[in-house]
């Protein structure tokens, strides 16, 4: 599933091509597992809306509309568009005499001329219409919250914390890749009881975190999967993997072996020396 680095990068590389235009018409497909507010309602209320801008919101893909006066309604009549793209979700700025990729579930045809589409394979992933404004994502921004709060939000909880980074209430957008990465770069086990850990390694933890993610942005993301930018170009930072999916192969820091456990329902990926 795409993490925080790969929606952030899809968000801003759709932000690029698509902001300040307005929504032409929209097609929908007859598959009802994409859609969290119903198609008609969609595709009547998208249409005629222009997007002031795209951005990310922990995992989620955030289209903030205006009307087509150009400015915004009141906030009770407010549109926001939000795209999750599950597992296989992907968003694509395309011409429209490119041909439309197999599983493509949502077309908006924008005043540019080009096509904005969402295709999902698996069709986990999940398209709303938000009113009202402020959407915000389940739990806290790891790319902004403070050392202080950090250890504030992870300290004495009995959670391993491999299963405390996954856990989206507490903090949205880390997923298994980064989570792992992570923790290597902290050098913390994953199995280490969260509460159990010192305000030193939490605020070691909360370096590592920011650090790896800005480090995936940088890179476009990781592409181990089916995750490609707005355009479909992969990311580069799974070449910068340290342990995620590197079982068995020797650590790049001590050169003993990768172990794999896991943890959450979760391959998780760690060496048993270099973190502790």
């Amino acid at each position: 599933m795409p993490e925080l680095p790969e929606v952030e990068t899809v968000a801003n590389s759709v932000n690029s091509r698509v902001r300040g235009q307005s929504i032409v018409s929209v097609w929908l497909t007859r598959y009802k597992e994409p859609f969290k507010t119903s198609r008609a309602e969609m595709a009547d209320e998208l249409p005629g809306l222009r997007i002031e801008r795209v951005y990310r919101e922990g995992k989620h893909i955030v289209f903030d509309l205006v009307g087509e006066k150009g400015r915004k309604a009141g906030a009770e009549k407010q549109t926001q568009w939000i795209v999750h793209l599950g597992m296989t979700g992907r968003l694509l700025v395309s011409p429209p005499e490119v041909p439309r990729p197999d599983h493509t579930h949502a077309v908006v045809t924008l005043s540019g001329g080009r096509e904005l589409r969402f295709v999902d394979a698996r069709r986990f992933g999940r398209l709303a219409l938000h009113r009202g404004g402020g959407f915000h994502g389940p739990g806290r921004e790891p790319l902004s919250i403070s050392p202080q709060d950090f250890v504030a939000l992870f300290r004495n909880r009995k959670l391993l914390i491999k299963a405390a980074l996954l856990n989206q209430k507490l903090l949205h957008g880390v997923g298994n890749i980064y989570a792992d990465e992570s923790l290597f770069r902290a050098g913390i086990r994953p199995t280490a009881v969260t509460g159990r850990l010192s305000r030193a390694r939490l605020l070691r933890l909360h370096a590592a975190v920011q650090e790896i993610l800005r480090k995936a942005i940088e890179r476009g993301g990781s592409s181990v999967s089916d995750y490609v930018d707005a355009d479909g170009a992969a990311g580069f930072f799974q070449l910068e993997h340290k342990v995620y999916m590197r079982t068995g192969e020797p650590c790049l820091v001590c050169g003993r072996p990768i172990q794999r456990i896991v943890l959450a329902g979760r391959g998780t990926h760690f060496c048993a020396h270099c973190q502790r």
